[in-house]
Order: structure tokens, then C-alpha cells, then sequence
């Protein structure tokens, strides 16, 4: 007989690295009637399982390949919150293990996700701030602190960003997406937080799970939600189940045998792809890094969707940033953001789907008119519109060309259900910083920051781009992420403080402050309708409007000042009587024309 090397009565607490429980803990009264319990622990898969429970049934355990594995299935439907006890027996051996089902904070089910009344503030934490030195380096951690290295982890931290909220705050922004934070155990480049390996754990170097909800706590008392960045495509390679894992089909093919997707974003709609190419699409290995979970295997989806709804009931956050969400399989990905918004209905997630082509990007959101799926995703980033804006603003032909990318490309929104919770952005943390797409130009920045703010969707900002942060070598990830200026204590310039900066710098800076200011009590640019006007010498104007009302953005591309007749514009002006910049705090009587300065972006409100 084998014996199990566990005690005869545990707790959850007293597992070790090699024994787990997941999920964790869970909580009574969800709408879910199903958990299903991962044990891991040796030979655990030969006992017979039973419950000392109220109100708790089971559904059944289920083994698999590996004798390490023991699946249990709880209908927890009419359970209240207790601690009970799951038995395992095994040739007259027995072991209890407790497990807890606590109670939900009151209306968790109610919460309010991220909407288009925000602005985000995306963040790579072990590049923004270190608040806690002593987690620099953590013993059984292989890459350990090198800040002298682009893809080196630089110290970054939890406790930093908590520490600089009220900056986040008072530059106008009230939602943070942070890069992922959970464990990355990699040997090195593991900064970034993609190949998790551990999905119910805080990476120590960023600080603790405590840590993690101290920081959404104190972010929501200042009005700042918390959006996480979340993985179902891939883990990384020495994830903690990677040496022992359940089956076969856990995950895509093997450490030693495996390919890379070939990246073909189009094969989700291509009506003449090949099954070859598809399934290497979806199966493949994003890099050889990053295994590739099988979504489709019924186990590995529902330890997926229970992770995500755990973090979003234990830690409070107020929605999810899910990567590279068009590789997996559409099924499961239908079913996962289903099982998530009929948990949380008024919560809020959006898909990354890299490509410029709209109709791509519109198949994943919810009430899609293109393709054949029943899709629960509420918001997409709109990468179209981000290439459109770049380069709308990149020439200068002095020709209304460029400023038809964004005119035309915003015709497309036909294809969305809800275009105002698309999520609109410059820059982020893969790709050349908006700054350096627009040739270091202060003006051509302000301009697409403008549009950036006022356009209909929700903002995202990178961390640095309100300093004007660029990157001399192009698609460099390591000098994209670079250190915020006055997140450690040996930088000589200070961003938080204004000590150090250009006059551009500081001119940026205080623009998107503005913005922000501006936008937050903006009910037009929140949830209203947009007009815009085909450009016309080079100069392109839209509106954000409700009945109560009217935002005017003038972008004036041209290398002279302009006059612009506003009796053009009567079809939402006519009954407009004044006017007012939108830093100015009064309003004046609506002249009949405006003067714009050369290559620069005129904001107004008018009643």
C-alpha cells in the first residue's frame, strides 16, 4: 500500500509547495452552482472522496494520467458560508482537508467595472516605482535584480504604485491597468509578467496578495479602479504543474515537442484557411517560453474561469485586461467571458486582438455582426484606430490624406455593437511610444493625445507618455519600458515632482492633465454621440454631443493658422450660444469663426 505523505488531518494553510488546493478558498451564494477543486499531492488520485458538509454535494472526483491529480466537483447551490471538510480515504487510511466557503461582501455580484466615463493609466510595475527595496531579491528567485539590463527586473513594485496614487489621481485618471503581477518564477526576462507560474499568487518581488488588495483599496478610496491583466493562452514554462502536469492535453504539445503559432490573427475569419493553419494558430506556443493551455480540455477551462472570477471576488478589482485573446480556442472563449459577465453583469473586460483590420477586432465583442459566435466580451483595444491616429499625424503632405485614416477608419465602427467601450490608446507597453510614432513632435503629441481624450471609447495611457518618453531604438521592449523618472531614489529627474523636466516635458504633462481634468466631467465625451466633418484643407473637425451638451475638437493640421467659419457647422451649432476653450473656466458669446494655430488642436465646449 502506498501511504500518502500528508498528515492525517490538514489545512490548506500547511500545504506546501508540492501539495496545493486550488482555488484557494471560494464564496458561498454565487451564481456558479459548480466548483470544481484541484488537489495536488503524491498518489492523491487512489482515495475515495467524501464530504463533512451542510448543504455542499458531490458531484463527482475525477482522475487523470498523473497519480498526483484528484479533480472534486461541488454543487454548492444552496450553501452558506462555513469551513467543512473534504474526506479522502484510501485502504482504511483517512485525511480531512479543510477548505472554507466565506461569505460575499454585500451586492459583490452589483460591482461596477470600468466604463467610458474612465481613463486609464497603464503601468508596468517593476518599472514605475520602487516603494519597497527589501523585495528587490527573493531567495529561490533565479533573476534577480539588474537594472543596468533592459530586460532585467529593476525593482518596481506594488508598494510604488500605492505610493504614488494621488499623483494618478490628480493627473486626471481613474483606472489603473497594471501588466500582470502574479508569480513569474522565469530565469530571467521575467519583469514583464507573461509567463505566469502561479496564477493565485502575487509575485513576492511585487509585494504580497495582502499587498494587492491594500493597493485597490486605497486606489478606490481616490476614486482610481483597478483593472488586471489577465492570461488564458499561455502560463509560462516552469509553472509549478509544467514538471508533473495532469495529462497530455493539458497543454498543447510538450516542452521538447511543440511549435509556435504562426501569429495568423486573420485565420479566426479566413472562410479559406486550412485546418493546418488554423490549428497551429491556436495551438501553437506563443514563444517557447510560454506553453500553450489547452482551453479546450474541460479541466484546464474551468481552473481558468474560476481564477479569474477568484481574483475578481477576493481582490475587488473593477475589470480585466485578458492578452492575446484571439489564440485560444472561440468556444472556450465565448463560454469564459459568458461564465464571467453573468457572475459580474455590470464588470467590464477587454480583449487584446492585435491587428488594424476592424472586422477583427469587432468578431470578439459582444453583439458582433461578423462572424458565427456567441460572443459575452464587452470592450476590444482598438488597435485600427490606433494606426490610424499614427498615421494621420506622421506625414505632412499638406494634403487632407492623412487625416482621412482616422475620418475612414471611423466609418468602420458600423462593424462594432458598442463602440464607447472600446478602448482607445497612443501607445502601450508593446510598441514604440507615441512620442517617437510622431517624429518628437510636442504639437503632432498634443494633437493625438486631443483625439486620444475626446473620441468616443475609453482612454489608455502609458505610464510616461504624459513626460513625453520616447525610444531611440525602434520596437526595443526593454528601452520601451524604461524606469519612470523619480521611482527610484538615485534619479536625478523627478516626474512626480515636476523637477527636472523640459519646458516641452512639462508642457505635455500639464496638457494631459488637462485632458483629464476636462474629460472626467465631460458627460458629452462620456456616453455621447459623435459627428465628424470629411477633413477639408487639412483641417478635420468632430463633435462629442448630448442634448444638454457639445464638445468641438479642431485638429489643424497645416503649417498656418486657419479661420474656421463655425456657420459651417450649424448642423449641431445653430442653437449654440456660447463658447469656451476647454481649460478656460467661464464661456463667451460663440464667435462666428475660430482662429487655430498652426498644427494645433483646439477643445471646446459650447451651451
Amino acid at each position: 500500500m502506498r501511504t500518502l505523505l500528508i498528515l492525517l488531518t490538514l489545512s490548506i494553510s500547511l500545504f506546501s509547495d508540492a501539495q496545493k488546493v486550488e482555488p484557494p478558498f471560494w464564496w458561498a451564494d454565487m451564481e456558479e452552482p459548480e466548483l470544481e477543486l484541484i488537489i495536488y499531492a503524491p498518489y492523491i488520485a487512489n482515495n475515495d472522496v467524501s464530504l463533512i458538509a451542510s448543504d455542499i454535494s458531490l458531484m463527482g472526483s475525477y482522475k487523470t494520467s498523473s497519480p498526483n491529480y484528484l479533480f472534486v466537483s461541488l454543487n454548492i447551490s444552496k450553501a452558506k458560508a462555513q469551513n467543512f471538510e473534504i474526506v479522502l480515504t484510501n485502504n482504511g487510511d483517512t485525511i480531512k482537508i479543510s477548505y472554507e466557503l466565506k461569505q460575499r461582501t454585500p451586492d459583490s455580484r452589483n460591482r461596477i467595472g470600468f466604463n467610458s466615463a474612465d481613463a486609464m493609466y497603464l503601468i508596468t510595475p517593476d518599472r514605475f516605482a520602487n516603494g519597497d527595496n527589501s523585495n528587490d531579491n527573493i531567495i529561490g528567485y533565479a533573476d534577480k535584480l539588474d537594472r543596468t539590463n533592459d530586460y532585467g527586473r529593476h525593482g518596481g513594485d506594488l508598494a510604488g504604485i500605492s505610493q504614488h496614487i494621488d499623483y494618478i489621481s490628480d493627473m486626471g485618471f481613474t483606472a489603473i491597468w497594471l501588466s500582470p503581477v502574479l508569480e513569474n518564477n522565469m530565469p530571467k526576462a521575467s519583469y514583464h509578467g507573461y509567463a505566469i507560474t502561479d496564477f493565485y499568487k502575487v509575485d513576492p518581488r511585487f509585494g504580497t496578495n495582502e499587498e494587492y488588495i491594500d493597493l485597490i483599496k486605497k486606489a478606490n478610496a481616490k476614486g482610481v479602479k483597478v483593472i488586471m491583466d489577465q492570461i488564458l493562452n499561455h502560463c509560462g514554462k516552469f509553472h509549478w504543474w509544467m514538471s508533473d502536469l495532469p495529462d497530455s492535453t493539458w497543454i498543447s504539445g510538450t516542452n521538447k515537442n511543440h511549435v509556435i503559432t504562426n501569429h495568423r490573427h486573420s485565420l479566426s475569419l479566413d472562410p479559406y484557411a486550412s485546418k493546418f493553419d488554423y490549428e497551429k494558430f491556436k495551438q501553437g506556443w506563443f514563444v517557447d517560453d510560454m506553453p500553450d493551455m489547452n482551453l479546450a480540455n474541460f479541466h484546464v477551462f474551468k481552473y481558468l474561469t474560476q481564477n479569474s472570477i477568484w481574483w475578481i471576488e477576493y481582490s475587488g478589482i473593477s475589470g480585466i485586461r485578458m492578452d492575446t485573446y484571439p489564440y485560444s480556442d472561440v468556444e472556450s472563449l465565448d463560454k469564459w467571458s459568458c461564465d464571467i459577465m453573468n457572475e459580474y453583469p455590470n464588470f467590464n473586460i477587454v480583449g487584446e486582438e492585435w491587428t488594424t483590420n476592424p472586422v477583427l477586432t469587432s468578431y470578439w465583442q459582444q453583439g458582433s455582426l461578423v462572424g458565427n459566435h456567441h460572443s459575452c466580451l464587452p470592450s476590444v483595444m482598438d488597435f485600427p484606430l490606433q494606426d490610424a491616429i499614427a498615421k494621420s499625424l506622421q506625414g505632412n503632405n499638406g494634403t487632407n490624406s492623412e487625416l482621412n485614416n482616422i475620418y475612414d477608419q471611423l466609418s468602420n465602427d458600423v462593424l462594432y455593437r458598442n463602440t464607447n467601450n472600446l478602448v482607445i490608446f497612443g501607445d502601450n507597453h508593446d510598441m514604440d511610444r507615441f512620442y517617437t510614432q510622431v517624429g518628437k513632435d510636442l504639437n503632432k503629441f498634443k494633437m493625438g493625445m486631443g483625439i486620444v481624450y475626446t473620441m468616443r471609447g475609453i482612454p489608455q495611457v502609458y505610464y510616461g507618455t504624459e513626460a513625453l518618453f520616447a525610444n531611440e531604438k525602434r520596437g526595443d521592449h526593454g528601452e520601451i519600458r524604461k524606469e519612470f523618472d523619480g521611482g527610484w531614489d538615485d534619479h536625478s529627474i523627478n516626474i512626480f515632482e515636476n523637477r527636472g523636466l523640459t519646458t516641452d516635458q512639462k508642457e505635455a504633462k500639464d496638457f494631459i492633465q488637462s485632458l483629464g481634468k476636462f474629460r472626467k466631467n465631460s458627460t458629452a465625451i462620456h456616453k455621447g454621440k459623435l459627428l465628424h466633418f470629411t477633413p477639408q484643407n487639412n483641417v478635420y473637425v468632430f463633435f462629442r454631443y448630448t442634448s444638454t451638451e457639445v464638445v468641438m475638437v479642431v485638429i489643424n493640421k497645416k503649417d498656418k493658422e486657419i479661420k474656421l467659419d463655425l456657420n459651417e457647422y450649424n448642423e449641431v451649432l445653430a442653437d449654440k450660444e456660447s463658447m469656451k476653450y476647454f481649460t478656460a473656466s467661464t464661456f463667451n458669446k460663440k464667435p462666428s469663426f475660430l482662429r487655430i494655430e498652426a498644427n494645433e488642436i483646439g477643445i471646446y465646449s459650447l451651451e
